[in-house]
């Protein structure tokens, strides 16, 4: 199994780096492990911490219909060069917490996607070194209020909400190019969405060098890669899964309105 590396809180309310070993004890790093974090002596028992989502980015860069059954269902034409748009960092949260559906929306959809995390600073990369600046992979949840993203024109506000960005549970260094993309809801034992990544219309590499000719991306920073066809309607007390392989799995519940 690849190395999970996490993000937790002791009871203390401290916040550590780690790696995450099968037994559930983390090992605790000295620092972010893409800015070279090297194992301590401290390792935390499971009792002893809550996971956290797994990074904690100045911002999220998210791609829009990057994959072209997607941008056929919501009606639009596959862009001709990525469609990018942020998310603020408020809107994270870690698996297993609850994602808030907002008073002011009748419709909130899920969208499985996978999320790079850069480890270096990346400014008017190439493609080729752009790879070299993703230092790892985790799961997004790219929750969006569909009827206000329609209404608004602009996606801020739709895609803005507290707890809109499910994120983790941990990260992984390498990942299968043809891994595949799977979201539940509920007990369906039927995804709802299911693609390979490498079904991208724009692959991660092209999408971190087009993002760093706008803005530099620093390390710890997420571009969320666009979500495949299913999108669908969420209702309080659905619970949601979104699980990549060579991952793991990214689950929450809806609250009650």
């Amino acid at each position: 199994m690849a190395q999970r590396y996490v993000r937790i809180q002791n009871q203390e309310g401290q916040v550590y780096y780690g790696l995450l070993q099968l037994s559930l004890n983390v090992q605790v790093l000295d620092a972010p492990p893409w800015l070279q974090g090297q194992p301590t002596d401290l390792t935390l028992k499971p009792e002893n911490y809550q996971i956290l989502a797994p990074c904690a980015p100045s911002k999220i860069v998210a791609v829009g219909k990057n994959y072209a059954d997607h941008a056929a269902e919501m009606g639009t034409p596959v862009p001709s060069e990525p469609l990018i748009f942020l998310k603020p960092p408020t809107s994270i949260i870690p698996s297993e917490r609850e994602i808030r559906y907002p008073p002011q929306s009748q419709r909130v959809d899920y969208e499985g996607e996978l999320a790079l995390v850069i480890g270096d600073y990346a400014f008017e990369c190439t493609p080729k070194v752009a790879q070299t600046k993703i230092w790892g992979y985790t799961i997004a949840n790219d929750v969006t209020a569909r009827d206000l993203q329609k209404r608004d024109g602009q996606w801020t506000r739709a895609k803005g909400f507290d707890t809109f960005c499910p994120l983790g549970p941990w990260i992984v260094r390498e990942l299968n190019p043809g891994a595949r993309l799977q979201t539940f809801v509920n007990d369906n034992a039927n995804p709802v969405q299911s693609a390979c990544i490498d079904q991208m219309v724009f692959s991660p590499d092209v999408l971190v060098s087009y993002i760093s000719q706008v803005m530099t991306l620093l390390p710890g920073d997420l571009v969320l890669t666009g979500t495949p066809e299913g999108v669908s309607p969420l209702h309080p007390g659905d619970r949601v899964r979104v699980e990549i392989e060579g991952i793991g799995r990214l689950e929450n519940t809806v609250a009650p309105r």
